[in-house]
């Protein structure tokens, strides 16, 4: 409430659409996580939507430099769900869970996981050359050789081996983002 009393109607409308999104992800009956949806999701509400959002409610407006860096954050928020659903497919599969792994395979999902955390260092530059921050925002670029081991990891690896690379792709979004 006291978000909403700062930030006005915008906030209200965020926290509403983060939990439809979040009742939707595995419920009702056309659960976004159970038609390959879920992906999406979590880019949008775990990236630009929490960080921009954030960036509005303390400066009240939004910021194109908290949605570039928003969606780098979102876009390896993502490629933690994508571990997870690659090395849950088969299981998936069975209980009829059509993640996007299920739906175009290992590879397709591994191609992937190499796009979101990639893409993630590729937004970095765009902050600093179209002049909404300064150098620092390069500075997420040191975290890079972890994730070239991951990528390279995930494109090597299956099922239970993978473990490990889920809490990795979390700690790498970690590093990323102080």
């Amino acid at each position: 409430l006291y978000l909403i009393w700062v930030g006005g109607w915008p906030i209200l409308a965020v926290g509403v659409a983060a939990i439809l999104a979040a009742l939707a992800y595995t419920g009702g009956p056309w659960p976004l996580a159970y038609v390959g949806l879920g992906d999406p999701f979590v880019l949008v509400f775990f990236g630009p939507v929490a960080v921009a959002g954030t960036t509005y409610v303390q400066t009240l407006r939004l910021d194109p430099a908290s949605l570039v860096g928003g969606t780098a954050l979102g876009l390896l928020a993502t490629a933690i769900l994508v571990v997870n659903n690659l090395r849950d497919r088969e299981g998936d599969a069975r209980a009829n869970k059509r993640t996007l792994a299920v739906r175009f395979g290992a590879r397709a999902a591994r191609v992937e996981y190499a796009l979101c955390v990639f893409g993630a260092y590729a937004l970095l530059p765009l902050v600093w050359a179209c002049g909404w921050g300064g150098p620092g925002w390069l500075l997420p670029a040191l975290s890079l050789p972890l994730a070239l081991y991951q990528v390279r990891c995930v494109a090597t690896l299956d099922g239970r081996a993978l473990n490990p690379h889920l809490g990795a792709t979390a700690r790498l979004q970690l590093v990323f983002a102080l």
